[in-house]
């Protein structure tokens, strides 16, 4: 017959384990409220941004599998090729990423949180020629 204890044991470290692998997991979900693109122009010279887009998609970060993913109408996945030193200074932390997208264009991203404003964050992917700026928060 098994004791009780040992039942309720059983469940406690089973709970904990789930729990410590949660703490472990390195995946970050994060939510857009909204969506700007600016584009260089035939002269290579950058135009303007383009009125925000309220959009409410999600973001997922994955390091475990060196991926970002944004579930747009169609998903933007992009691999990560380099993890970029964090920089940080009076007003911004900035978090990049060197990466490649499914097309194999080369990009970056960057997840911005601007500390003079609340600490919102942002989302830009620099293509170059091209930036899609996505606010974002947590999920």
């Amino acid at each position: 017959m098994i004791k009780k204890s040992s039942i309720k044991l059983s469940f406690l470290l089973l709970f904990l384990s789930f729990g410590i692998q949660g703490l472990y997991s390195q995946s970050y979900k994060f939510t857009t409220s909204g969506v700007s693109v600016l584009e260089k122009n035939e002269k290579g010279k950058w135009g303007q941004w383009s009125d925000l887009e309220l959009v409410n998609l999600v973001v997922n970060l994955d390091t475990n599998k060196n991926r970002i993913v944004v579930y747009s109408r169609i998903i933007q996945v992009y691999d990560i090729v380099n993890y970029v030193p964090t920089e940080e200074n009076e007003n911004d932390i900035v978090y990049s990423f060197v990466c490649k997208n499914i097309d194999g264009e080369d990009c970056t991203l960057s997840i911005i949180t601007r500390k003079k404003q609340g600490n919102r964050k942002q989302l830009y992917i620099n293509f170059g020629d091209r930036i899609i700026l996505y606010n974002i928060f947590n999920a």
